[in-house]
């Protein structure tokens, strides 16, 4: 699962572009139990989601006409380098790269088939300050309609592994980073989907599925799919926020480890 040894490819942070910065962290703090630290104006309203004191996100406002979102960042040794493989690899740049002040370097950019991701290169800021604990990030997920040419695009752009595993109604995929054991090195998956368009979806790690669904829906957010047990997984659900931005759970079965 996820950790905080940000090498290449590896994902290092996430964040959520919502219409409504206060709301939305109303939401999650309700959902999850999430505190969020304000940066004040000077930072247009971003501000970092903490559990139990420790960064694991952060929300933010949207561009003009930008739907509600979450963003993986994955991380980049060299944004601008990585930026322009991107570009030769058949995907796009939306935002060029740029400095965060002292925090890093960012660019915003978009794979071939349409699903939109950052890159991050460090600076005072290396990413979330842990990760797959219950109440964090555990896993990301792209859906995409061709997962091998979406799979050999990231491989090309980072040098990711992968090993293929029978799903309920599906093969999926799951990669790696380039380096150490292919399953220690995990944390997501490629999987097949036509309909709703390609996109990233963060699953984060939760004790009970669905006592979080119940939250969610007291919260006035949306059950997209109600918690099931997916057999050598664990019990997943998937949600969307009041303002439409999907996001998942999962309990992992005790087998595949925290």
């Amino acid at each position: 699962m996820l950790g905080t040894a940000f090498v290449k490819g590896s994902p290092c942070w996430i964040d959520l572009g919502s219409p409504n910065i206060r709301a939305a962290a109303s939401f999650y703090g309700e959902v999850f139990g999430w505190t969020f630290e304000d940066f004040g104006p000077e930072a247009g309203g971003y501000g970092f989601l903490k559990n139990h004191d420790r960064s694991i996100g952060a929300i933010g406002g949207l561009d003009e006409g930008a739907m509600s979102a979450w963003t993986a960042y994955f991380a980049a040794p060299d944004v601008d380098a990585v930026t322009k493989d991107v570009q030769s690899h058949g995907g796009s740049v939306r935002a060029e790269p740029f400095d965060v002040m002292d925090a890093g370097r960012m660019s915003q950019v978009t794979d071939p088939q349409g699903a939109g991701f950052a890159l991050w290169q460090a600076g005072s800021h290396a990413g979330f300050d842990s990760a797959s604990q219950v109440g964090e990030l555990l896993w990301v997920e792209l859906h995409t309609p061709d997962p091998d040419a979406a799979f050999g695009f990231y491989r090309d752009l980072f040098g990711w592994r992968s090993q293929k595993m029978d799903a309920p109604g599906m093969t999926y995929t799951v990669v790696s980073t380039s380096q150490g054991d292919i399953e220690d090195a995990s944390f997501g998956g490629i999987a097949p989907d036509d309909q709703q368009g390609p996109r990233w979806v963060p699953y984060f790690h939760v004790a009970d599925p669905d006592a979080t669904a119940a939250r969610v829906q007291t919260s006035g957010g949306t059950v997209l799919m109600p918690a099931a047990d997916v057999p050598d997984v664990g019990r997943i659900a998937w949600f969307a926020d009041p303002a439409g931005a999907v996001f998942a759970v999962l309990k992992p079965d005790p087998r595949q480890g925290s």
